[in-house]
């Protein structure tokens, strides 16, 4: 039986794939789940014909650390102590959690990212109260139809046993998880472990759980050097000193890490992750080491990491990427040798794209639009008014397109926003459960 193709024609293609490069006016012909061509014209008279003139057509952004059960916690904590988030939402009303609440959030997360042009998600899930809540996580992510990469975190229940000098392993539910949801590389959700390191785990705990990922051959995901009382451990450097670092792993923040710890990142294909929207809203978390990750030849991947500080989507993650280090390089202001004297708005969306992708694991598959990858993609208005005319695609993304502007995302292949409208999604059933799941949460009940 024939798959169904579907002809992407005359859109403004921009492919992130050098070999295909951009084209001003071109088709992409998608059959079934995967791309098949892309070229100036393709002859394809029986696909269904998707009109993409006036339309900038590009991957599926790739978001590489979300902290997704939080969403219906939006924006609380970013002017206020950072503490108090900490000991809130990694603490009492974290530990409070239903497995409900992780649905209902996840799932707003995750719809939320699809609508922006997200097609996938590493979702950072630290509220492992129970199975059941890693259960709820991975059921969003199946009813969102999001390619999500599912990192299994640890509980918040007595959560200080688990985030400070901890001697607990890792949860042993990763196994189950393993062996029930992720038996097959030929889904959507993939499996990775949201792992402590030595910032939080005493070295035979972390060096543990490093082994039981590698065992189950899923990546592990770390933050790293956030705010100040984690520089002195040096957490890279302990890593790279019992042999640990490699290409499985990535690092969020990485702010207070030395120059000499992101150099053995980089010798070892160690992938990075910045939150630029909320790093540069928290207070305390550190310098963003955009300029000395790239000065060492890591390409950083970007993420929303929590709504509860700032905003989730990719746009405004490459629009602040790109302005901070500008601002920084333009007044010649450069802080570390062999920095890049300027950052590029192509590069930017390949952190959003490619190096997403490959921090995600998942490189093979998606992050640019190449015949015999997944086809993820997303079509953008360009004659919306605050694009139009547009002069240069990438530019129009970066600098000033917003969530309203995506018309169409597909994952796989299947649409899941057309015309501007969610497809497949009951939008104000999913608000009433947001609304009384926060009210639960923060105790207005």
């Amino acid at each position: 039986m024939n798959e169904q193709r579907m002809l992407l024609s005359g859109g403004w293609i921009v492919s992130m794939d050098e070999a295909i490069g951009d084209l001003l006016e071109g088709d992409l012909l998608v059959e079934g789940e995967r791309i098949v061509a892309v070229a100036p014209r393709i002859d394809a008279p029986d696909a269904e014909r998707i009109d993409a003139c006036g339309m900038i057509v590009l991957p599926g952004f790739v978001d590489t650390h979300r902290h997704t059960w939080q969403s219906c916690v939006r924006h609380r904590y970013a002017d206020i102590d950072p503490q108090i988030y900490f000991a809130e939402m990694l603490g009492a009303k974290g530990a409070a959690f239903r497995p409900e609440d992780v649905y209902t959030g996840t799932l707003l997360g995750a719809v939320s990212a699809l609508e922006g042009g997200i097609t996938t998600m590493l979702d950072w899930s630290h509220v492992q109260n129970s199975p059941e809540h890693a259960d709820a996580a991975i059921l969003a992510l199946r009813d969102a139809n999001i390619r999500g990469v599912f990192a299994h975190g640890w509980p918040l229940v007595d959560g200080g046993s688990w985030m400070f000098d901890s001697r607990r392993g890792h949860p042993p539910d990763i196994r189950r998880l393993r062996e029930r949801f992720f038996s097959s590389d030929d889904q959507l959700l993939t499996l990775a472990m949201a792992a402590r390191g030595p910032e939080m785990a005493q070295r035979d705990v972390w060096l543990a759980d490093l082994r039981l990922a590698r065992e189950l051959a899923i990546r592990s995901s770390i933050h790293m050097g956030a705010y100040a009382r984690n520089a002195p451990v040096r957490a890279i450097a302990q890593m790279h000193a019992a042999g640990m670092l490699g290409e499985d792993l990535t690092f969020v923040h990485c702010c207070f890490s030395g120059a000499d710890e992101i150099a053995m990142m980089a010798d070892a294909g160690v992938s990075a992750s910045l939150g630029v929207h909320c790093e540069l809203n928290a207070q305390g978390i550190g310098d963003i080491p955009l300029d000395r990750l790239l000065a060492a030849g890591v390409r950083p991947s970007l993420s929303g990491d929590t709504e509860t500080k700032c905003s989730g989507d990719m746009f405004t993650q490459m629009r602040h990427a790109f302005a901070y280090y500008r601002s920084w390089m333009g007044g010649g202001h450069s802080r570390v040798p062999n920095a890049p004297a300027t950052l590029t708005l192509r590069e930017v969306l390949e952190f959003a794209t490619v190096a997403g992708a490959r921090a995600n694991g998942l490189h093979h598959k998606v992050g640019s639009l190449t015949p015999g990858k997944q086809a993820d993609i997303v079509m953008i208005r360009g004659d919306d008014l605050n694009l139009a005319p547009v002069s240069d695609a990438i530019g129009a993304v970066v600098l000033a397109a917003h969530p309203g502007n995506v018309d169409s995302v597909f994952v796989a292949g299947r649409a899941v926003k057309r015309h501007g409208r969610m497809v497949g999604i009951d939008l104000e059933r999913l608000r009433q459960r947001a609304r009384a799941s926060q009210r639960y949460v923060l105790g207005l009940r």
